[in-house]
Formats: C-alpha cells, sequence, structure tokens
C-alpha cells in the first residue's frame, strides 16, 4: 500500500535510487544546488509518510536512518 501510495505522490524513485550526488565533482552550482535541496525535502516527505505509517517499536529502530532509501 505504501508503494502505491508514494507513486501515486511520484516519490517512489527517491526509495528506490535516493538522493542522488550531483556535478562533476567540484563546487555545485546554483542550479545543482537548488536541484539538490528539492530532492532532499522531497526525501523528508518520503520518511515523514513512513513514520506515520510503521508500529511505534519498529519506528525506534528506524528513527536515525538519513535517507528513505535506509528506511
Amino acid at each position: 500500500m505504501m508503494e502505491n501510495f508514494l507513486r501515486s505522490k511520484e516519490y517512489w524513485s527517491l526509495v528506490e535510487d535516493g538522493v542522488a550526488r550531483l556535478g562533476s565533482g567540484g563546487p555545485p552550482k546554483a542550479a545543482e544546488q537548488k536541484t539538490l535541496y528539492e530532492l532532499k525535502f522531497k526525501d523528508l516527505k518520503v520518511k515523514n509518510y513512513l513514520f506515520q505509517a510503521i508500529d511505534r517499536t519498529i519506528l525506534e529502530m528506524i528513527m536515525e536512518k538519513n535517507m528513505s532509501k535506509e528506511i
């Protein structure tokens, strides 16, 4: 059910792929920084949806995960 929900919100790729690193290794450009910020914000939304759906006992084990892909 959660997979269908996240697919409907167009967030499932964050769960499958995570937040990709951008750029060629140099300092990020303004557009890259904005894109990265937007992806991280979407990932926070996904984490929130997942936390709401997960039982409290399991939630305590995954609270320290940083990205939705890790959850």
